[in-house]
């Protein structure tokens, strides 16, 4: 959140990052914004005064527009765009890979003030479409540091204007499993791994999620997953934290046909004391389960199954599907799945098998009478 507060001259705010910027309406009329952020409030309001100073004594000379703002090339704005912000790791590594591999190869010497429209169109169309959710994210990036560029007064307008630029089609046609192959995959699976794959499917679960759950996780008198963080990965780092969004913090009711095997499961491979992971490393005591042992013995299970398309995630689909073919609401499938807008969980809704037939025919009985 940015806080601002306003003085007797000018104002001074608090951006994402904690530092303090300082804005004034000079003489000219113009708004003019401070080169640098401040440490404090404080140092912010000093700087206000030296302007208001320089005003009534006469000496107020029309900056060039600040320095920095003619000057500074994007490479450096989009270091301190990104320092300021309060990412996830996740999207922080994110970001920096997409300005590093896509954005400042072209535009990261340049001064911010020297891109224009027509540089943007060129590099967009440069990016190709091999890779369209790649480009997608990285113009959507370049346009978010370009739109604060217009807020910090560097830039007048946002040179970021291709029309859907920022989205991408969906590469693959996402086909959940039906109930027959989801049986056979998790009959497939090493015992081991068999829980979590049912969790995944019939939970909705993301696999970050599911490799945080502890044993104090685990509501077995109200059935339910207590869905409190999760886990990334990060430049080979391991990090704990929240859930992807707000929303993802959530109590997950378990299908009682699960029960039993959780219950087995509990007492055969969860790690030890309320503390312990549900699915930990079968070779490291404590650690949490690598992707890569997961999918070794994933994707033999999905061949088995006949789904050699199927993905880990895929098995998240299955999950909304199941719950949306029980007549589950919008908002019910947004709360289990852990969504917080309705165009995210909206990506996991599939006509389940057979339903559109079923309503037909409720259609057929309201028109015959009874």
């Amino acid at each position: 959140m940015r806080r601002q507060a306003r003085s007797t001259f000018g104002s001074v705010r608090r951006l994402p990052s904690g530092r303090w910027q300082a804005r004034y309406t000079g003489p000219d009329l113009a708004r003019h914004t401070a080169p640098v952020t401040f440490d404090g409030r404080g140092d912010a309001e000093t700087w206000l005064a030296v302007r208001r100073s320089e005003i009534v004594r006469g000496t107020w000379e029309l900056p060039q527009t600040d320095p920095y703002a003619q000057t500074v090339t994007l490479s450096r704005y989009a270091d301190r765009w990104l320092a300021d912000r309060p990412l996830k790791p996740r999207t922080r590594a994110l970001y920096r890979a997409l300005l590093d591999r896509r954005i400042l190869p072209t535009f990261g010497s340049m001064p911010v003030r020297a891109i224009t429209s027509v540089a943007v169109r060129r590099w967009h169309a440069d990016q190709g479409a091999s890779t369209p959710t790649a480009r997608a994210h990285a113009y959507a990036l370049l346009r978010a540091i370009m739109a604060t560029a217009v807020t910090d007064e560097i830039i007048t307008a946002n040179p970021c204007y291709v029309r859907g630029a920022g989205s991408s089609p969906r590469v693959r046609k996402i086909k959940p499993a039906s109930l027959t192959e989801l049986s056979t995959l998790v009959a497939a699976m090493p015992e081991r791994h068999r829980v979590m794959t049912l969790l995944a499917a019939w939970c909705g679960l993301r696999l970050g999620e599911l490799t945080e759950l502890r044993r104090r996780d685990v509501d077995r008198t109200a059935g339910v997953l207590r869905v409190r963080r999760g886990v990334v990965r990060v430049n080979g780092e391991r990090i704990v934290g929240p859930p992807k969004s707000t929303a993802g913090i959530r109590d997950v009711a378990i299908p009682p046909h699960l029960l039993p095997a959780l219950d087995d499961h509990l007492g055969r491979y969860a790690g030890p004391g309320r503390d312990g992971l549900l699915f930990p490393s079968p070779t490291r005591r404590g650690d949490h389960l690598a992707s890569s042992t997961l999918y070794r013995a994933f994707y033999p299970a999905r061949s088995a199954a006949g789904r050699p398309d199927l993905w880990w995630h895929d098995l998240r689909h299955t999950g909304a599907v199941l719950a949306a073919s029980t007549g589950a609401t919008l908002a019910e499938l947004m709360a289990r799945l852990g969504h917080s807008t309705v165009g995210a969980a909206l990506r996991y809704q599939h006509a389940a098998e057979g339903r559109d037939h079923a309503i037909a025919r409720a259609l057929s009985a309201l028109a015959n009478g009874p």
